[in-house]
């Protein structure tokens, strides 16, 4: 395992072509968290100011409320962590939230519509062209996972559109890693035609994996019409290792982290709410899912899928190569409850042990 600690790791550069397959240039938005002035994305336009070599932005804001001024905090955090607004006019972004299993009596499993309506506030403002799309990984039955989770409402309020993920026409794009035995995936067309992704997780614990943000969150953007309900293909080919080829393969992806109401205990789906009042954003999506395990009493380095990410370049996982905007993360530490499993428990800081037991 990589010291996590060690500098000469953590600014060596993304993997070659080469070294993982042909890895389409516009899958890494900010590669390895390094970007340069004028940067583009697959498009041909700017997205991301100069930052310092080898460091990724996150920026995390405190003291949230889901009827506060989330799109003021969303549009200060885009901004803060470098995403060029004014460069996404009339550009398409897709928003997908996780609706993995909605219920109306447990908002903690699924994004809270006031967060999707307040990020499609900030694109739009910008000339974007925003579209919602999931494809839930447990229900057949889409516009049901609209009603229960409430979102289908708060869409028509806003006028924004919704594509079903699980049931889009979709194209197949070979495997830009390779990490997991599968050739390639199937992508519907909002997902291959987005000139950028934003994921909108829940912060959540989950039974097999440790936890689920940004990058477990893009799991929906595969079509349940071709890898079933729930994707056990992907499951079967290793969750962590399938969860780091889908990254690498996508479109440009950025993170808007829903930890308003989280979920600690037996996540994604059957876990207990716990409130934090965060939103978390970050271009660099490791960076981003890092930094909440370490909020919620986490090692990163001991996440399988969060390791394999690093090692293959897509971004930063260690703390010191992460500027931190907004908030700091130290004094937000907050360790979320987990089933007692021994993979779980290895994923679990000493501090957070020490802490839930005292």
């Amino acid at each position: 395992m990589k010291d996590e600690h060690n500098p000469a790791d953590a600014l060596r550069p993304p993997l070659s072509s080469a070294e993982h397959g042909t890895v389409k240039r516009r899958s890494l938005l900010v590669a390895g968290g390094i970007a340069a002035a004028g940067a583009v994305g697959y498009a041909g336009y700017p997205l991301v100011r100069q930052v310092a070599a080898g460091r990724s932005s996150v920026f995390i804001a405190k003291n949230q409320k889901y009827d506060g001024p989330l799109a003021k905090t969303i549009e200060d955090g885009l901004t803060s962590v470098g995403l060029n607004l004014p460069h996404l006019k009339g550009k398409r972004v897709l928003l997908k939230p996780n609706l993995v299993e909605p219920m109306r009596g447990s908002p903690q499993m699924t994004t809270h519509p006031a967060m999707v309506v307040a990020c499609a506030e900030v694109f739009l403002k910008a000339g974007a062209t925003v579209t919602v799309g999931e494809a839930p990984g447990h229900m057949r039955d889409t516009e049901a996972a609209l009603v229960e989770s409430r979102l289908g409402e708060a869409l028509v309020a806003a006028k924004l559109s919704f594509a079903d993920l699980n049931y889009e026409e979709s194209q197949y794009l070979r495997n830009a890693t390779k990490i997991s035995p599968l050739e390639g995936f199937y992508f519907p067309r909002s997902i291959i035609e987005a000139d950028l992704i934003v994921s909108m997780p829940k912060l959540k614990t989950h039974h097999w994996v440790g936890l689920t943000v940004s990058m477990k969150n893009l799991y929906g953007t595969l079509p349940g019409n071709r890898y079933g309900w729930p994707k056990n293909v992907l499951h079967h080919a290793g969750i962590p290792q399938t969860v780091v080829d889908i990254n690498a393969t996508l479109p440009p992806t950025i993170a808007v982290v829903d930890g308003i109401q989280c979920m600690e205990g037996d996540g994604p789906i059957l876990g207990t709410a716990k409130d934090m009042g965060l939103v978390v954003v970050g271009l660099d999506k490791l960076a981003v899912d890092s930094t909440c395990a370490r909020i919620i009493g986490m090692e990163p380095s001991m996440v399988t899928y969060l390791e394999i990410a690093h090692k293959a370049g897509l971004g930063q996982m260690n703390d010191f190569f992460i500027r931190q905007e907004g908030e700091r993360w130290k004094p937000l530490v907050s360790p979320f409850k987990i089933l007692d499993r021994e993979h779980l428990r290895a994923i679990q800081t000493q501090e957070a042990r020490g802490l839930l037991t005292s």
